[in-house]
């Protein structure tokens, strides 16, 4: 893989869990931070989820890494 690797995990879906992307390519849906690392170490992005909070190279959208239920509309 060439250049910045970009990894992003889109708001909680109205089911609950969250959508994970790397480079454009969706791998799954992740229902806490165990499963963007394993969805991560399966795209070949070694990992700990302990360091995916932090990873600066991973976009958290709509909430932070804290947020994996279903949004509730209002």
């Amino acid at each position: 893989m060439s250049g910045p690797v970009r990894v992003i995990v889109l708001p909680p879906s109205p089911t609950g869990g969250r959508r994970v992307r790397v480079d454009g390519e969706i791998l799954g849906l992740a229902h806490n931070l165990a499963d963007v690392a394993e969805f991560l170490r399966r795209a070949g992005l070694e990992i700990d989820p302990s360091e995916v909070v932090e990873a600066p190279w991973i976009d958290w959208r709509g909430v932070g890494p804290e947020g994996w239920e279903a949004e509730t509309g209002g």
